[in-house]
């Protein structure tokens, strides 16, 4: 568990300095084992800053929302950076958006967090559908001790985490200014389990089982709204001219987006799983950008989001390349 004092310290001194806006954190919600964002901008809005397994957000997303207000006459911009509490892939996803020219480093202050795994809210809530008091939960070994409706529950860390977490490689934030608590040797591994079972299936399998998943699609968009690295100005379903995707919810349509929304992530998505998270009509979408993911591996032996130096994958070239796939 998380040092509360260190981490509300770490806050209070980051929006202290007179280079900082404000500091983006969580903060416990209102309903269930839901916990929200948080913004201090002054230290006495860092007491309220909490870190559990229940921190699910990826933060990342935050630098590129902020709203850029016109400026009146005489006014300059404010150019202080933006404190950030980042777990391992949140940590990614920043840098893999410093790798693209998106954000330089000296745009935020992170504050660091090594992560041993956040509960998936829809395990939870399809386990426990009828609570309705705020949910506390705290973390033992390999188990979580979940409390609401004064009631103590003790569930298997396994039975609750994403799916991503359980597989985790790199819960240490790959970059920070502050890190609280002490790294984790991990010894996970990537298996790429449920990517092998449907490499396995024959085409039509293959094809059944996806459309069997897009035809549900709603194109609500809550995935590309959710994930760190979909900050383009403007997005390729809102283009009219040229238009590359109709706005009818149909399975072919559906289809178009979500494929083309995965290959746009190839090479950058970093694992967090924010996109299944907030999709409402329960998409695996993380494994289709698993898939990508293990392509990339064992083509290129990328791995995104990792070293800040690095070169984005589809920005590097090899001058001895054969170019055989060249007619």
């Amino acid at each position: 568990m998380v040092n509360q004092e260190q981490l509300v310290d770490a806050v209070k001194k980051t929006v202290s300095r007179e280079d900082v806006k404000y500091v983006v954190g969580y903060e416990k919600g209102t309903y269930g084992c839901e916990v929200t964002p948080s913004f201090a901008h002054s230290s006495e809005e860092a007491e309220k800053f909490i870190f559990t397994p229940l921190c699910v957000h990826n933060l990342a997303i935050y630098p590129k929302l902020e709203e850029k207000l016109p400026l009146g006459r005489d006014e300059k911009e404010d150019t202080r950076k933006i404190g950030l509490v980042v777990k391992g892939c949140d940590s990614r996803a920043v840098v893999q958006i410093i790798q693209e020219k998106g954000l330089k480093r000296e745009d935020v202050v992170l504050i660091g967090i090594p992560c041993t795994g956040v509960v998936n809210p829809k395990k939870l809530k399809s386990r426990y559908p009828n609570y309705a008091e705020i949910v506390e939960i705290e973390e033992k070994d390999s188990s979580f001790s979940i409390k609401f409706n004064e009631e103590n529950h003790t569930i298997p860390k396994e039975e609750l985490l994403f799916d991503a977490c359980i597989n985790c490689e790199y819960p240490n934030p790959p970059i920070y200014d502050i890190l609280i608590g002490e790294e984790i040797k991990s010894t996970n591994k990537e298996t790429y389990e449920k990517v092998k079972v449907v490499e396995s299936k024959s085409q039509k399998e293959k094809w059944a089982y996806w459309e069997e998943h897009f035809q549900r699609c709603i194109r609500c968009y809550a995935c590309r709204d959710a994930c760190p690295l979909c900050y383009c100005k403007e997005c390729m379903v809102d283009q009219l001219d040229p238009r590359w995707v109709r706005r009818s919810v149909n399975l072919s349509e559906n289809t178009a987006w979500n494929i083309m929304r995965a290959l746009h992530l190839a090479g950058r998505c970093v694992g967090c799983s924010e996109c299944e998270r907030v999709c409402p009509m329960d998409i695996p979408l993380t494994e289709l950008n698993k898939k990508l993911e293990k392509n990339i591996m064992e083509i290129y032996d990328y791995i995104p989001g990792i070293s800040e130096e690095a070169k984005p994958l589809l920005g590097t070239f090899k001058p001895d390349d054969p170019e055989e796939f060249i007619l």
